[in-house]
């Protein structure tokens, strides 16, 4: 599904500053990568964790619109494990835990390219519109 906001910081390609994260769904798991630069540090040589939240948040969010559900994130917990460096390929990796009506459960993580996983996901995705009928 062709989300229609391309403006979107993380994922729109027409926003000259975002991101233009892509995304692939391989059986139950959704995933982007995404390499850091030096614009996207927060102490020298370390990605700044907004943004590595930022990642994590999108990769679960996403998940549930590319469904066809017109979703958001209602509640967003991170656990940084270790300094997320810069120059390396990092993958973000979602799961859907479960699902309570509207709300969907998922956890992600952000690994290395070695399978390090530098930081964790956890949020409840509300669905606030239906449109995959």
């Amino acid at each position: 599904m062709e989300l229609k906001d391309q403006w979107c910081f993380a994922c729109g390609k027409d926003n000259p500053i975002g991101l233009k994260l892509e995304f692939v769904e391989e059986e139950d798991t959704y995933r982007t990568t995404f390499t850091a630069k030096p614009e996207h540090q927060g102490y020298d040589g370390i990605m700044h964790g907004g943004l590595v939240s930022t990642l994590l948040d999108e990769v679960m969010a996403r998940y549930i619109n590319m469904k066809g559900y017109n979703a958001v994130t209602a509640r967003l917990e991170v656990r940084f494990r270790q300094p997320t460096p810069l120059g390396q390929q990092l993958t973000a990796r979602a799961k859907i835990i479960s699902q309570r009506g509207k709300l969907y459960e998922i956890k992600s993580e952000l690994s290395l390219p070695d399978g390090t996983v530098t930081a964790e996901g956890k949020a409840t995705i509300a669905v606030v519109e239906d449109t995959a009928s």
